[in-house]
């Protein structure tokens, strides 16, 4: 059985060592915008916008003509607008309206917005691209010295949504992004993918749940990947039915964890608890628009973005000038291509793919950590960042404060939540901590508080102002999952939002007080 595992390493090792690092980033994106302005030019979109123009400068002038084009001719769009002028009809059967033919998939996706579900297109081009990117990440394990290669034969512990997909009509399908790709993996893949489909099938999360449960003695995993904290749920199920003391008792080959959707920082202190020894961790970033990045290497600071799969990417510096005090984009915000950005800086994603999004606004904030090799961070949401009165704090600042206090304390936070409120004439931050630990609110809020004045010059600068107080409220880690199951959000890639605003505030406040929780 380790023949077929050496084989495969050492493929990997090949196709680890052909990889490039040094490449013209910008041209690569040039070349990949050219593809989709060819293969949609003569769709209702591309015809209205010009897509035929577009496409000629930017095979044949060589200067940057054929970017000043396209955003001149192609609007920006969040999703209610494209959703309400485009997809709409695509999603009502009809052919070429963003992309050639009819779609067939709808990813279903509100993520930790407020709005009810989002049908993101997924193309037959897209499924492709989300199926190559998964062969790139698995590539580069080639990378990591320290997998063996009988590893390659355990099994991958995929954890998403079900693949019993919901009819649209004949032959179209809308479900979790996950559960869509789950249901199109490769034929020589299947023998590798765990809990297998008869159990992905299952809609409901607490059966799915149990089933896996049963399932977990008689497989031999070796690489799992999901949203960490279902993960983490998984694994205490399993380590208190048979009476484990950590998760390795059971899968004594687990050695690659593959996160993603959130990061994996505020979890890692819990996480690990229930090993016996720590993973390879490897960071994703893969949403329903398609598989961004992923960390192709060994102790990097950020994830590569994949340039040449059937996205092109857009960047608009996330400031008041291009944003206003509730995260939403103006008019004509300034964009940058990849070649134009700079290292550290806050940048909105806009994304153009092969599914027929155009200069969309996919919600994430990211920053380049290493501009060289194409690697960034993803800081948070466009909606999720805390700016009442300039105090400009990103998900990136509360996850680090959240790490760092856990860590002082002793305690595993699994979950949290933070909403800025009004304090009189002035304002306040009220925090939500999902801990089964013993700790008093007063001690996290000093904690939390003190992190932030060293991770913000904004923040300490309006505690002194205008942000008058910081409150903390603890909960069971629970508390936060029965409000996604009551929403119907459980497992799959849904995750509790870091920020709370507006009537998903009043959503929470509500079943805190259903719950006997004091707001």
């Amino acid at each position: 059985m380790a023949l077929l595992g050496n084989l495969l390493k050492g493929g990997i090792k090949l196709s680890t060592r052909i990889q490039k690092e040094n490449v013209d980033f910008a041209n690569i994106q040039r070349k990949t915008l050219s593809k989709l302005l060819a293969k949609a030019r003569y769709t209702q979109f591309g015809e209205k916008y010009q897509f035929e123009d577009i496409l000629n400068a930017a095979v044949f002038d060589e200067s940057k003509t054929f970017y000043e084009k396209y955003k001149e001719f192609v609007p920006v769009h969040n999703y209610e607008k494209i959703y309400r002028e485009w997809w709409s009809m695509a999603r009502e059967g009809e052919k070429n309206v963003c992309w050639p033919g009819r779609v067939k998939y709808f990813a279903l996706s509100s993520g930790t917005s407020e709005a009810a579900s989002k049908y993101i297109p997924v193309t037959k081009a897209m499924a492709k691209s989300f199926r190559n990117t998964s062969l790139r990440q698995i590539f580069s394990l080639g990378r990591y010295e320290e997998i063996p290669s009988d590893l390659y034969e355990k099994s991958f512990f995929l954890v998403g949504g079900s693949i019993d997909l919901t009819a649209i009509d004949e032959g179209r399908f809308e479900g979790d992004v996950s559960g869509i790709n789950a249901k199109n993996i490769p034929f020589w893949f299947e023998r590798y993918y765990k809990p297998g489909r008869e159990i992905a099938r299952e809609r409901d999360w607490s059966r799915k749940l149990e089933k896996i449960v049963e399932e977990a003695p008689s497989w031999d995993i070796g690489f799992m990947a999901g949203v960490p904290a279902w993960l983490q749920i998984i694994m205490e199920k399993i380590i208190e039915r048979y009476n484990l003391d950590t998760i390795h008792d059971i899968w004594p080959n687990l050695t690659v964890f593959g996160h993603g959707g959130v990061s994996f920082e505020p979890y890692r202190a819990g996480f690990e608890k229930l090993l016996a020894r720590p993973l390879i961790y490897i960071d994703t970033y893969l949403a329903s628009e398609g598989f961004i990045a992923f960390q192709n290497r060994p102790h990097a600071d950020g994830m590569r973005l994949v340039l040449d799969n059937g996205i092109f990417y857009e960047f608009v510096p996330f400031n008041d000038k291009n944003f206003n005090e509730d995260g939403e984009l103006i008019c004509n915000p300034e964009t940058l291509m990849i070649d134009e950005v700079e290292e550290g800086v806050d940048y909105a994603l806009l994304l153009s793919t092969c599914s027929g999004a155009w200069r969309y606004l996919i919600g994430d904030t990211v920053k380049f950590v290493n501009k060289e090799r194409a690697e960034i961070a993803v800081t948070g949401r466009t909606k999720h960042y805390l700016s009442l009165c300039g105090e400009h704090l990103s998900v990136e600042n509360m996850n680090k404060a959240i790490e760092l206090t856990a860590e002082e304390l002793d305690i595993t936070i699994k979950e949290f939540t933070v909403a800025g409120i009004r304090s009189d004439s002035l304002f306040a931050h009220h925090w939500y901590i999902g801990t089964d630990d013993h700790v008093a609110p007063e001690v996290l809020r000093e904690k939390i508080d003190g992190h932030l004045k060293v991770l913000n010059d904004d923040y300490v600068v309006e505690r002194r102002h205008a942000l008058k107080d910081v409150l903390v409220t603890v909960v069971p880690s629970s508390t936060f999952y029965g409000w996604l199951e009551a929403k119907g959000k459980m497992g799959g890639q849904n995750k509790v939002p870091r920020v709370l605003k507006k009537n998903l505030l009043t959503d929470w406040e509500s079943y805190l007080q259903k719950q006997g929780l004091t707001v």
